[in-house]
């Protein structure tokens, strides 16, 4: 075969293969590229609907005046700093039980705790709202064995709301991590724990010096993961207090105030995209340090 012909075998494969991927480039390109750009050119205008003029940095810095973006950055951070990491230790403990092939029902109870993840979110929300009622069965319950003497208002008081919105995203994503976890244990050789067992190593110490060291990658990708879902929450939310972030806007995420900005109150796209790109900024940050944190130290 020539020089030549070769090349124009070459050339003809590598067109072969961008109109193969040439439409999906395109794809990314209009729908995700483009309105990364658009957003961010957007953030530097302000004003209702498509009134808007260039304002430079006004949007950042009415930021910083606006109470109802602080309420709904210190909403979010809370959700995060609360939920992630008991949403990542009770998933490491339940793939921890579920990882003993002695267990009965095994497959039972790892499809019970995993079905929640695909489970209709409007259909569990309503779930949740009837619940978690004044007269629902949790508060029937918890008056029942006499742990309270009073309904708790779970969708009336702030602090509840908060807890309520905590409790329905662990119910919802944990067993979606556990999966991770059970899936990277199955992975590792039995005879390790053999071995630790016959020097006398308790349980609890085979689970953290040994489990969750070898977990690493696993945790990290879950960690991570789990972090960008929570700084942009916004279905559960939306869905228990009926897009208001209420009450009193104490459920209220970034994610539920940039649609009240677009959508519910009088559009401001640019105040709006400036708020998203706060989101931007907290999933790198955050997403580095934790990278950071678990670098090989070796």
């Amino acid at each position: 075969m020539t020089i030549a012909r070769a090349n124009g075998l070459k050339r003809s494969y590598d067109l072969n293969g961008w109109l193969f991927i040439g439409p999906s480039v395109a794809l990314i390109a209009i729908y995700l590229v483009y309105p990364i750009f658009r957003s961010l050119y957007l953030s530097f205008y302000a004003g209702k609907g498509m009134m808007m003029k260039f304002a430079g940095f006004g949007n950042v810095v009415r930021l910083w005046h606006d109470p109802v973006f602080l309420s709904a950055l210190t909403n979010t951070v809370v959700f995060f700093v609360v939920q992630v990491p008991i949403m990542i230790t009770l998933a490491l403990m339940l793939a921890s039980v579920l990882n003993n092939d002695r267990l009965k029902f095994i497959g039972l109870f790892r499809t019970a705790i995993f079905l929640p993840c695909v489970t209709s979110l409007v259909a569990y929300s309503v779930l949740f709202k009837s619940m978690f009622s004044a007269d629902g069965v949790v508060n029937a319950s918890l008056l029942a064995v006499g742990l309270i003497g009073t309904p708790i208002g779970w969708l009336t008081e702030p602090f509840w709301a908060k807890v309520l919105v905590i409790l329905s995203i662990t119910w919802r994503w944990t067993g979606y991590n556990m999966i991770f976890y059970l899936a990277a244990m199955q992975n590792i050789d039995r005879s390790v724990y053999e071995a630790a067992r016959i020097d006398g190593v308790p349980a609890w110490a085979r689970f953290a010096r040994l489990t969750v060291p070898m977990l690493k990658p696993v945790i990290l990708f879950t960690t991570i993961t789990s972090t960008i879902g929570t700084l942009q929450l916004f279905d559960e939310v939306y869905n228990l207090t009926e897009g208001k972030g209420g009450p009193s806007d104490s459920t209220l995420t970034l994610s539920l105030y940039i649609y009240n900005l677009t959508f519910r109150y009088m559009p401001s796209f640019g105040y709006a995209a400036t708020v998203s790109y706060v989101i931007v900024i907290m999933v790198a940050l955050l997403s580095f340090l934790q990278f950071y944190a678990a670098r090989d130290r070796s």
